[in-house]
């Protein structure tokens, strides 16, 4: 099996569009929570969200190609315009059918469907956009990302709804690691803050209401918090084989080391109470790496700021790394950004890399009266600096999809 390295980051989020912007604002703990001004949240429970500011897709690509997209599928071609010009990798017809693509998406094109069922029910189906299914359908982050670069590799979208970004970038890592492909743009966009979304995961009584504080709103492991905040954007990384990298002199931020994913089988939208899918999931990406639990520094969580996620999380990594657990930092990136749903994944393996890279872990912002039952070190709201040898990144998703990708610090 060949190793596999990062060598190219691309972000497009509520705290920071490009690598840099939100990695300086990830570590002083920036919030990107707002309210909402997509649409008008009068009569809505919930009336925040964690909204991408000063995005102009005309800066990425073609504005009459943009104007096909819907807003998941832009950010994912900016995102990856972002990660290629960071990776340095030039893209032709010598080497395009050895460079694929994995970004997902867990909702995908829900804004244009929304809007399009408007323009049935008031104008009639004549009036329906023929651009209407292929701006919808969740696969065209990939495939707009695939036509705009001309990667003519392995291409696919793989939806595990919140754990989709992290296990495209698992997945991508196996296609290089057994040779199908050298190179890969892996991750995940969204652009799910619709009137629709916000009402139905209202409904489900998962979104926080603390309208009167938004930058509070987000609070993992706090006994305060209330539901999570949905957030929007695009994180894509290129991951490539070692040798390849190394050909070409690239940047290396980590290597992926592992990889693993595992069910629940216990419910649409609940965790197993007993965390035990998300425990063989650890348990399975350790061994997948060749790591021990005491060579883990750092794990950045699921950490969606709901009730059960955060104890049962908690419980999983005491559970799988004994009394080491308490010598982990742990943190989410979800208190700044928000839920990116499918792209959360991508994102925050963005985070995890970037960590790696400069030795410091970003913190968990809005932790102020931590639960009892997350007694972990969660980075509480300051930056802090931490060598870093190996990481963990966590991701899970309605289905009880869990997904964790292993991370490592590239040392010849």
């Amino acid at each position: 099996m060949r190793r596999v390295v990062i060598t190219g980051l691309g972000v497009v989020s509520p705290i920071g569009i490009g690598q840099s912007s939100f990695w300086q604002a990830a570590l002083a703990g920036k919030s990107g929570v707002g309210r909402i001004t997509r649409f008008d949240t009068t009569g809505f429970a919930t009336q925040i969200a964690a909204e991408v500011k000063d995005f102009d897709p005309g800066r990425y690509m073609d504005k009459k190609e943009a104007k096909r997209m819907d807003r998941f599928a832009q950010y994912g071609v900016a995102a990856s315009l972002l990660a290629l010009q960071d990776s340095g990798l030039t893209i032709d017809e010598s080497n395009a059918e050895d460079v694929g693509v994995y970004v997902s998406a867990g909702i995908g094109g829900l804004e244009t469907l929304e809007n399009q069922c408007l323009v049935l029910k008031e104008k009639g189906p004549g009036k329906v956009s023929p651009f209407f299914v292929p701006m919808m359908i969740g696969n065209m982050a990939a495939g707009q990302i695939a036509i705009a670069f001309g990667l003519k590799g392995p291409s696919s979208d793989i939806v595990t709804a919140c754990a989709s970004g992290a296990q495209a970038v698992g997945d991508a890592f196996r296609v290089i690691e057994r040779g199908d492909s050298e190179v890969m743009l892996a991750g995940g966009a969204e652009g799910a803050i619709t009137p629709l979304a916000i009402a139905g995961f209202n409904s489900a009584r998962a979104l926080s209401t603390r309208n009167d504080s938004p930058e509070t709103a987000s609070r993992p492991f706090d006994k305060e918090r209330d539901g999570f905040v949905m957030g929007e954007g695009a994180g894509v990384l290129v991951i490539e084989s070692l040798d390849h990298a190394l050909a070409r002199g690239a940047n290396i931020y980590a290597e992926v080391r592992g990889y693993a994913a595992t069910n629940d089988a216990f419910h649409i939208t609940s965790p197993d109470p007993e965390a035990r899918g998300v425990i063989r999931c650890l348990r399975k990406a350790l061994k997948d790496a060749k790591l021990e639990p005491q060579d883990i520094d750092y794990i950045n969580a699921h950490g969606t700021s709901t009730d059960l996620n955060d104890k049962l999380e908690t419980r999983a990594i005491k559970e799988v790394f004994g009394d080491h657990a308490a010598k982990l930092a742990v943190s989410s990136t979800k208190s700044m950004v928000g839920h990116l749903l499918g792209a959360a994944g991508g994102v925050e393996l963005i985070a995890t890399a970037l960590s790696i890279h400069h030795g410091k872990v970003h913190p968990t912002i809005n932790l102020m009266n931590p639960d009892p039952e997350c007694d972990l070190d969660y980075v509480a709201n300051r930056a802090r600096e931490l060598p870093i040898r190996a990481a963990m990144k966590n991701s899970l998703g309605f289905g009880g999809h869990n997904c964790t990708v292993v991370l490592a610090k590239y040392n010849g």
